[in-house]
């Protein structure tokens, strides 16, 4: 007779892989999108500038990122961006996570320039005469963007950035394929260790829903307490 079932440690391993594999996940878009958020700022207001070289560097930026498949920004950043550093810097990056860092990398620049594209729109959106009445008021020109412009291009802004949060946080399951153990790397080791394919997928596809399901009722209670009116 048979006292214990080993299966049972196992089951709860199995559980601890994909609770790992969800908050890797959650870190990977948390991350990515603390630095996307300003790099589609600053490549916003780039593609926005009266100066015809900035807006072409952001033209550039924008264009030469959104075209190329987010899977072969990660393999790039993997695979051939270690190559092009020092030793000791290609040694630090490999000791602390490459996978993980690699991953932020391309999905930070991948979702920054559609965020760009989101907060140009919103720019356009707020009325010329904003920035004219807070430049004769005395603000220079930098000031006057930082104060009065972007903070009514972002708000303006919030729903699409919420979309493109969603799209960050479904990005992170292409991570797999450089081996960061994320939701979709753990839910693959589980149906391999154990054949529990209809759990170990239920699991990830419900934890993929239910985020982005928040994700989409916070940007619907911020278009109801919010609501974009006409300038």
């Amino acid at each position: 007779m048979q006292f214990f079932d080993p299966s049972i440690l196992q089951s709860g391993q199995y559980h601890d892989w994909l609770v790992q594999g969800l908050i890797l996940s959650l870190q990977l878009t948390a991350a990515s999108f603390v630095i996307a958020l300003p790099l589609g700022a600053l490549v916003a207001l780039m593609r926005t500038s009266t100066f015809a070289p900035l807006r072409a560097a952001g033209a550039t930026i924008v264009e030469g990122i959104r075209n190329v498949p987010l899977l072969a920004h990660l393999l790039f950043w993997y695979f051939a961006f270690p190559e092009l550093l020092p030793d000791s810097a290609r040694e630090f990056l490999y000791a602390n996570n490459p996978e993980a860092v690699c991953a932020v990398i391309a999905m930070s620049l991948y979702s920054g320039v559609h965020m760009a594209e989101d907060i140009r729109s919103g720019i356009r959106a707020v009325p010329a005469s904003q920035l004219e009445a807070a430049r004769s008021l005395g603000l220079g020109r930098f000031k006057a963007v930082r104060q009065v412009l972007l903070p009514q291009a972002l708000r303006a802004s919030v729903p699409p950035l919420l979309s493109q949060t969603v799209n960050l946080w479904k990005d992170t399951s292409v991570a797999t394929v450089i081996g960061a153990a994320e939701l979709m790397y753990q839910a693959a080791r589980v149906e391999t260790a154990s054949f529990r394919s209809v759990e170990a997928f239920t699991f990830a596809t419900l934890a993929y829903l239910t985020v982005s399901l928040l994700i989409s009722f916070a940007a619907h209670l911020y278009q109801r307490r919010y609501p974009v009116r006409p300038a």
